[in-house]
């Protein structure tokens, strides 16, 4: 069909010469043809991504040799650049198609662009008259289809594709305004397209100021109804602007679109620390938390691909600030010389808002007709920092209150663990979802369920409960200065407030009362200071002194198993003085993949065994595609964790053990859900039944899975209670 077409447009321009490269452009668009295919039939299920990323990629290196071919000899022609370029545009839509499925439906205007311009034309002829030649234009062409594809192929991390994707659409727009541009400057255009291009902007800035006060700050939220609402801030912007003069309304228009723009930013904030941690970005406390995000970012995706990230969300969100104080102004200006119709139209959306909001109208669940979004929003803030400000003050008074527990003579500290080797272990993320209501938790609480059973058999015995954690979805350091120092440690100012005090700690008690204390985490690169000059810790471990010589698995530098068989080496040999140890284990930290498997104890070595595994397991990019992968992959990353801790109190079999194991938090938002609660899993694990006794009065439950209802402690009372039931 494509060559009957090709050889009626032939003859039709009387065009019968020889045209050496007319095989290879018919050649691509036989490839497009099959890439269409590929894609349509593939709808609904998995995507052939290596068969659709080849023939994309030959069909793209032809595109560049079929233009050589015409140019050496002498051939080109304008029927041949025209099904050159139609077949470029329908391969960049079918591309736009399949990388949509997993990056969202606005990839489509990649693909959809070059459509758009042609019902354009028709609608305005002016737009469809030919433009000259542009090199530039063929780069930003190559560029849709490299970028597509490469995004397809699921190669690189998903930010980073998100980022490439944003930057060809991005080149493209440049393009094709640059020939807009050109078009409106003809003289017989040049009037219709400045009127065409000014009802435009007026247009997008009623749009975008519209947009941005009825915008939502949660990602939930983000549906086409929470738009079609009435938002009373923009009626009274523009009611204030009419009864003002000149000057003073366009003051009051670009101080407002700043605060706009600002308080815009603040909704694109709130909804990542929504979907992170579970709560709205606080102006007062959160900039400290900036820095510790992207030093987990760079251990994720590579310091040159987070700088790029972070660069160009800085522009993004810079750029953003100044569209919206752009608009505002221009709204402002257009209602102010349009006074009378203006004046009639916020009168009537007064009263219909008034209406709406006396009924108590919604378009959809949270989302009222009569909206006050972005006020509302003004005053939370402002109520949040007050309540920051409030609660920081609170918690310095606790900080240099005087603490009992340090008054405890040495001779009374932990008597009753007196050579015993306790290990306080965090597992990455185990939160309540893991075990309770979720798609994953059946296959975790079968893995709970089994090693309770394994170590029953052993002689251990274990109980468990719920703990309520300071954070969620990630900034696990304040779960682990909670429960050692028994203050709620909730943000990185405390944090930083509480490490620069000499506060007593579970790790100094246990050193005063002569247990060797280790610090071992291996997501720390380098020397930890607040390990030496807070906790005190004897010693610590972190990737680079721990001999590890196997593979990266995304965040975790090394697998659980590893971490514990090294820790074993070098603190549990026969012999040994009693040890208390704090151990991080991330191999369930997010992204949740690439994800390790058990290997035999005894063939753990250097780690050199693990190097095949990263390859055998799901790579982020393939996993991050769906929310139910994520969630699924996040189960099996507990399942490991916790498959390899009681695996190694098996294996070690010291009757002297006591273990602690617990979440220091629940998982981000894609996985525990939107409003999830802050519940963490807490168990203790031991073989002399005489600290199983000790701790009854916690009313824990017996095993490794907690009922829903088991006992629920503040993570900040730990320290307290442990102390008062060990002590002597």
């Amino acid at each position: 069909m494509i060559a009957v077409v090709f050889a009626v447009a032939r003859l039709h321009a009387n065009d019968r010469g020889r045209h050496p490269a007319d095989p290879l452009t018919l050649f691509r668009g036989v490839l497009a043809a099959d890439v269409a295919a590929l894609v349509a039939s593939s709808w609904g299920g998995a995507l052939p991504v290596t068969a659709i990323v080849t023939l994309a990629s030959v069909a793209l290196s032809l595109d560049w040799v079929d233009g050589q071919v015409a140019r050496r000899t002498g051939t080109t022609s304008a029927i041949g650049a025209l099904f050159d370029q139609e077949i470029d545009a329908f391969l960049i839509l079918v591309l736009s198609v399949a990388a949509s499925r997993d990056f969202g439906s606005w990839v489509l205007l990649i693909g959809a662009a070059r459509y758009l311009m042609l019902v354009a034309g028709w609608l305005a002829p002016w737009l469809a008259v030919p433009v000259p030649p542009r090199y530039w234009g063929k780069v930003v062409a190559a560029v849709q289809g490299i970028t597509l594809t490469v995004v397809i192929s699921g190669v690189l991390p998903r930010l980073v594709s998100y980022l490439a994707i944003a930057v060809a659409l991005a080149l493209l727009v440049e393009s094709f305004v640059h020939n807009i541009v050109w078009l409106a400057r003809r003289p017989d255009a040049r009037d219709r397209a400045e009127r065409l291009s000014r009802r435009i902007v007026t247009t997008l800035a009623f749009v975008v100021v519209w947009a941005v006060l009825v915008a939502p700050d949660r990602l939930e939220r983000l549906t086409p109804a929470w738009f079609i609402r009435i938002p009373i801030e923009g009626l009274i912007l523009v009611a204030v602007g009419l009864v003002l003069p000149s000057r003073p309304r366009q003051v009051l228009a670009w101080l407002a679109g700043v605060l706009l723009g600002l308080l815009t930013v603040i909704k694109v904030l709130d909804v990542g620390f929504y979907e992170e941690l579970g709560r709205p970005f606080n102006p007062v406390l959160d900039w400290g938390n900036f820095g510790p995000a992207l030093g987990v970012l760079q251990d994720t995706i590579g310091r040159l691909w987070s700088d790029l990230l972070v660069v160009l969300l800085v522009l993004v969100l810079l750029a953003a600030v100044v569209a919206v104080a752009v608009s505002v102004t221009r709204v402002s200006a257009v209602t102010a010389r349009r006074r009378s119709a203006s004046v009639r139209g916020v009168a009537a959306l007064v009263l219909v808002w008034g209406i709406f909001a006396g009924v108590g109208a919604h378009i959809a669940p949270d989302a009222p007709v009569a909206s006050s979004t972005t006020a509302g929003l003004a005053v939370a803030q402002a109520n949040d920092a007050e309540q920051a400000v409030r609660d920081q003050a609170r918690f310095d008074n606790l900080l240099h209150a005087r603490d009992p527990q340090a008054k405890i003579r040495t001779s009374r500290l932990l008597t009753k663990l007196r050579g015993k080797d306790v290990v306080i272990a965090f597992v990455e993320s185990y939160g309540q979802v893991a075990v309770q209501d979720t798609s994953f938790s059946p296959g975790v609480d079968a893995v709970l369920q089994a090693d309770t059973d394994a170590l029953g058999k052993a002689g251990w015995t274990s109980e468990s409960a719920f703990v309520n954690s300071p954070t969620f979805g990630g900034i696990s350091w304040l779960a682990h200065s909670t429960l050692q120092s028994g203050l709620w440690v909730d943000n990185q100012q405390k944090y930083n407030r509480l490490v620069d005090t000499n506060r007593f700690t579970l790790s100094d008690a246990f050193k005063q009362a002569g247990w060797h204390t280790v610090a071992d985490v291996p997501s720390n690169i380098g020397y930890w200071p607040q390990g030496k000059t807070f906790y005190h810790f004897d010693e610590q471990f972190d990737r680079t002194h721990m001999g590890y010589h196997g593979p990266r698995f995304s965040y975790a530098s090394m697998p659980d198993q590893y971490t514990l068989a090294q820790f074993q080496r070098s603190e549990l040999q026969p012999g040994h003085p009693p040890v208390m140890a704090e151990i991080d284990l991330v191999s369930s930290h997010t992204p949740w993949t690439p994800l390790p498997s058990m290997v035999p104890w005894s063939d753990v070595g250097d780690g050199s065994i693990y190097d095949g595994q990263p390859a055998q397991s799901r790579s982020a990019g393939d996993v991050w595609r769906s929310a139910s992968s994520v969630r699924a992959m996040y189960g099996q990353s507990i399942q490991y964790s916790l498959t390899a801790l009681t695996s190694w109190v098996l294996q070690l079999n010291d009757p002297n053990l006591v273990l602690v194991l617990l979440g220091d938090h629940q998982p981000a938002t894609t996985v525990s859900g939107p409003g999830a609660n802050h519940l963490a899993v807490m168990s203790i694990v031991a073989c002399d039944p005489q600290v199983l006794g000790d701790v009854r009065a916690w009313n824990w439950s017996p095993g490794l899975l907690p009922p829903r209802t088991a006992s629920t402690w503040q993570m900040d009372e730990f320290r307290d209670r442990f102390l008062s039931t060990f002590d002597g």
